[in-house]
């Protein structure tokens, strides 16, 4: 769910664009219970703190992010009741 440039600026991928556009028909699997939740692109310092821990479980992420120029968006999800 990132950015994708094809000679010209750049642009946000599909899977991104269809979370932007139906935030409210996403659902997370976990433990094998479909979870309703509401996404969201995170910002500024919740950006940053969620990142940070994406990165500590995951450090692949460091090493993709360092092969761009751009900030990897990072999606939050609300649990929806």
């Amino acid at each position: 769910m990132g950015q994708q440039v094809r000679d010209g600026p750049v642009r946000r991928g599909g899977r991104f664009m269809n979370l932007a556009a139906h935030p409210d028909r996403v659902t997370i699997e976990v433990g094998g219970e479909s979870i309703p939740v509401t996404a969201r692109e995170l910002q500024d310092t919740e950006r940053d703190d969620a990142w940070a821990t994406i990165t500590a479980a995951a450090p692949q992420f460091t090493e993709y992010e360092q092969k761009t120029d751009r900030e990897l968006p990072v999606i939050g999800q609300t649990r929806r009741t």
